[in-house]
């Protein structure tokens, strides 16, 4: 499991065309790497719309938006154009990248332990450190102020870190 301060594991994976995407050809970019159970489903297809809305909003700061789930290329084409989606998705079948971030294991479900996907999310700057971490992430937060979107949360870190930088 990495921590905030280490090195972002580099990763080779197929993205949604069957291309070879490589964590170290986003050098010099902010990178939203995120993690996720299963194209078409619920919480997902909300958190790559969410993820897709902004998009805009991250590349203004320099930042690219990469998912990672266990389906297929083809799978994630499919998901992609159901809903419309502009982000990239790569495919970890073997989930070798999401057990080096810790985003494969043990898990809850309605009671029940079984191994899974643990929804999370990585900030890596473009130095390739990881800057922040949410691990068990809820794609939809409850506030006493309205529902605030994760994707969202994401985006406001990452203005808080060049800010300061």
């Amino acid at each position: 499991m990495v921590e905030i301060g280490e090195k972002a594991p580099d990763f080779t994976l197929p993205d949604q065309d069957g291309k070879e995407v490589s964590l170290r050809n986003f050098s010099g970019k902010w990178v939203v790497l995120y993690f996720y159970p299963k194209d078409n489903t619920s919480g997902c297809t909300k958190e790559a719309i969410d993820f897709t809305a902004l998009k805009r909003d991250f590349e203004a700061l320099g930042a690219v938006i990469l998912g990672i789930s266990p389906d297929t290329p083809e799978r994630h084409q499919g998901f992609i154009e159901k809903h419309g989606l502009e982000i990239t998705l790569l495919s970890d079948t073997e989930k070798s990248v999401m057990k080096k971030y810790g985003a494969w294991g043990l898990k809850k479900n309605y009671g029940k332990e079984t191994e899974g996907v643990i929804r999370s999310t990585f900030l890596i700057s473009p130095d390739g450190e990881i800057k922040e971490a949410w691990r068990k992430v809820k794609v939809r937060i409850k506030r006493k102020s309205g529902e605030v979107k994760h994707a969202e949360v994401v985006l406001e870190r990452l203005k808080a870190l060049l800010q300061t930088a």
